[in-house]
């Protein structure tokens, strides 16, 4: 069944908190929720169908379905892909809406990993999974192992295989900072260099301090709807329209590429599903833990050819009013927001936006009317999960 115009994004809200140590974690996902809502229209009372991934507390969706007294739930699912969770919820619950299990579905995402003290890039880091990590993570994190370092080799090779410099990944952070200097609540909100970007402090070669994401705390959420509940909505209406999703492994190292994500799976079945092209695209949110995570995906998705992620980039491709391509106007999770290390629902959110013609004046996409939003969980070149989602505003 596809679920091509068969659910709507309705709602979608960003809390606006970056540091937050007198809120809780449920606190953070019921002022989500209540704020998804608000800006749907719609009452808790609506809500037929639940969505959450690791990062809620407890018995992660029962425990939060009762935390906020959503007393109509009907269908509840809790897909654990680390960062690229949300991306996936939005896709299951176009799914189960079409197949009549649920009609308002909420999608909440909340976390403070800054008042945890989780070391960024370690196990669980850089939109990867549970804070225990990955299998293997005893036999590697006694060697130092951590996802700086994953990411670290996957830029390495691909600039060994591809010619790609530090100069280049630079002007994914380059791009993100001027988008991030028009949002009021973003984490970093000055616009950077190249040259500061590739003189900051190295963090696992080739990758620098400012090619790594933010760490905040924070959250948002997201209401997908039936189209007969999209229809007595006021609000601009923006139709889901296809979804892709597609895990990786390493498989004991056999045929291990680290040049490649499985967006070269997941974008393609999307975009099948969609009846559209990359170059359809007029908005793009890319999850980006770390520089060399957008152009990967990039390239995977079909915006260039795989090894010329590095030329349109440097281009200035991805800054909004300038290139072909703009990205994470919000500034991304590079500038913005990256809550509890898994920033995809951020995703979602900033391609409403764009879609609604809500976004800030100085970075909304012209005649913006078709979108992708594109996320990772878990390590990039190894073993992670890739989900991909199209929305169209609808006239």
């Amino acid at each position: 069944m596809s679920i091509k115009g068969k659910a709507y994004l309705m709602g979608a809200f960003e809390h606006p908190l970056r540091d937050a140590p007198d809120t809780s974690t449920p606190q953070l996902h019921g002022e989500c929720a209540l704020g998804a809502l608000t800006d749907a229209g719609l009452s808790k009372d609506d809500v037929d169908g639940y969505f959450c991934a690791g990062d809620a507390p407890g018995f992660g969706g029962l425990s939060m379905v009762d935390y906020m007294g959503l007393k109509n739930v009907r269908h509840l699912d809790s897909t654990e892909t680390g960062g690229s969770s949300y991306i996936v919820h939005v896709g299951h619950a176009a799914q189960a809406i079409a197949q009549g299990k649920c009609s308002v579905a909420l999608i909440t995402l909340a976390g403070r990993p800054r008042q945890a003290g989780r070391r960024p890039g370690g196990p669980g880091g850089g939109g990867g999974g549970l804070t225990d990590g990955p299998p293997e993570a005893g036999f590697e994190n006694i060697y130092g192992g951590s996802t700086h370092n994953t990411y670290g080799m996957c830029a390495m090779r691909h600039m060994y295989e591809y010619g790609t410099t530090s100069e280049q990944l630079a002007w994914i952070k380059v791009a993100a900072s001027h988008h991030a200097q028009w949002n009021e609540h973003a984490f970093l909100k000055d616009v950077v260099t190249v040259e500061q970007v590739v003189n900051s402090r190295m963090i696992s070669d080739p990758l620098h301090l400012l090619d790594c994401c933010v760490v905040t705390d924070g959250g948002g959420a997201l209401i997908v709807t039936s189209p007969e509940v999209a229809k007595s909505l006021n609000r601009p209406k923006v139709r889901v329209m296809g979804a892709g999703e597609a895990p990786k492994g390493p498989r004991g190292g056999l045929d291990l590429d680290l040049t490649h994500s499985g967006a070269v799976w997941s974008g393609p079945r999307a975009f099948e599903e969609a009846g559209v092209t990359p170059a359809d695209i007029k908005y793009a949110s890319i999850y980006d833990s770390f520089t060399i995570t957008v152009l990967m995906q990039l390239e995977d998705l079909g915006f260039c050819k795989k090894g010329e992620g590095g030329r349109f980039v440097s281009d200035g491709n991805l800054i909004s009013g300038v290139g072909k391509l703009p990205f994470n106007t919000d500034g991304g999770g590079l500038c913005n927001n990256h809550p509890t290390n898994r920033g995809g629902i951020t995703k979602v959110i900033e391609a409403v936006r764009q879609l609604r013609g809500e976004a800030h004046p100085k970075v909304q996409v012209k005649n913006c009317d078709l979108a992708i939003a594109h996320g990772t969980g878990g390590s990039l070149g190894t073993r992670h999960a890739a989900a991909t989602l199209i929305m169209e505003r609808e006239a």
